[in-house]
């Protein structure tokens, strides 16, 4: 365990389909958004072309995990339906693992029918749910949805990333222990926590989470943090997600010195340089001890 200016650094693997990542070099995960409605127009892909090119960006500028969405979050989102959902992921996914059939893939769904068929016939290999387990989808909107996604992650045995909708590290840290037990009682392996930036809270609950998100490394667990191009970026410094590409990397640098395991963004290239120079100190400081 390495600290960074007083944080703390702890190495940790996940298990993808019998392939064990390293997160002791935290990874970074582009993201490929086949949908017409992503709040950064910028990652809209929904043609076999567009899809092949992301995620071939993704791969030539060093991304670790192709992070595949079909359906937009974002506060104001339109709902879309579960058979949407599905057709466009096992499109994507079919476009996407023909052409890299090795690299790690996360499906971001909160419908448990749809990340099991991503994971089971189509490919995918991580659960990526901005329900925390399914307390909500599109953001501040509950759902019902068929099924349990703990039960799902349980029976797969895959890695699972818990996104938390709380909005404030306290109620994230009692809700993440008694989750965390709940999918460890299913047999879940690798869970990997997400503070769920921009989900369930204000620009101000965002910020002064962020301020004690080393708090999460209590659960010896990987931390995913997705803050790309948010309006929590650019609500603060203005403008909107085309510009707050410098933001982004600001949080991203912090988030790595409190502990960040995986990085989730738009813009690879800028998060893997990130990503070199952090790890390049904390090397050091290794070496310095």
């Amino acid at each position: 365990m390495i600290t960074l200016h007083g944080m703390k650094h702890i190495d940790y693997t996940i298990n993808v389909r019998g392939r064990l990542i390293d997160l002791s070099a935290p990874k970074v995960m582009g993201i490929l958004n086949c949908t017409p409605d992503s709040f950064y127009v910028g990652s809209r892909k929904q043609t076999e072309r567009e899809i092949l090119e992301r995620s071939t960006q993704i791969v030539e500028q060093g991304g670790d995990i192709i992070d595949i969405g079909a359906f937009s979050t974002r506060p104001g989102a339109k709902e879309v339906s579960e058979e949407d959902e599905t057709e466009r992921l096992r499109y994507a996914l079919g476009i996407v693992r023909h052409e890299y059939p090795d690299i790690p893939i996360s499906v971001d769904t909160y419908r448990p029918l749809v990340a099991r068929k991503c994971i089971s016939e189509w490919g995918a290999d991580i659960i990526n749910d901005v329900s925390e387990g399914g307390i909500t989808g599109i953001v501040n909107t509950p759902i019902s949805e068929t099924g349990s996604m703990f039960d799902v992650v349980g029976e797969l045995k895959v890695p699972y990333i818990l996104m938390s909708v709380k909005s404030n590290i306290h109620d994230m840290m009692i809700a993440f222990a008694e989750e965390v037990q709940q999918l460890r009682d299913r047999g879940a392996k690798d869970i990997i926590l997400d503070p769920g930036f921009g989900f369930g809270k204000t620009l101000e609950q965002n910020y002064a989470i962020y301020a004690e998100m080393e708090k999460l490394q209590v659960f010896e667990l990987p931390i995913l943090v997705g803050i790309s191009r948010k309006s929590m970026i650019f609500k603060l410094l203005g403008g909107d997600p085309t510009t707050a590409l410098n933001g982004t990397t600001i949080l991203n640098t912090i988030a790595l010195q409190k502990g960040t395991g995986i990085l989730r963004v738009h813009d690879v290239k800028e998060a893997i340089e990130t990503v070199k120079i952090v790890s390049e100190m904390r090397s050091q400081l290794k070496a310095n001890i």
